[in-house]
């Protein structure tokens, strides 16, 4: 398993246009996803889940990957929250 934790720092956080960027994203590779928050943790694959969880700006999430592309997807992940999260 591989994880990372990252900061929002976008002003309108993870908001549908973003979260849906995001599922996109993960749905793109074989491994599993999880966006941890506090304590709640989602599947990362799951636009509703994302949502649920309300991320808002300054908000530090945990991002876990299990699977073959594990390493990818969350550098794609990450690379994603830090310079597109904004288009």
């Amino acid at each position: 398993m591989n994880s990372v934790e990252i900061s929002i720092m976008n002003e309108s956080g993870l908001h549908a246009r973003p979260a849906t960027k995001f599922v996109k994203i993960s749905n793109n590779f074989q491994s599993d996803v999880s966006v941890i928050k506090g304590e709640r943790k989602i599947n990362g694959k799951s636009i509703m889940g994302l949502m649920s969880l309300a991320v808002s700006k300054g908000t530090t999430i945990r991002i876990e990957a299990e699977g073959p592309d594990e390493q990818k997807l969350i550098e794609s992940l990450v690379n994603f929250i830090e310079h597109d999260l904004d288009d």
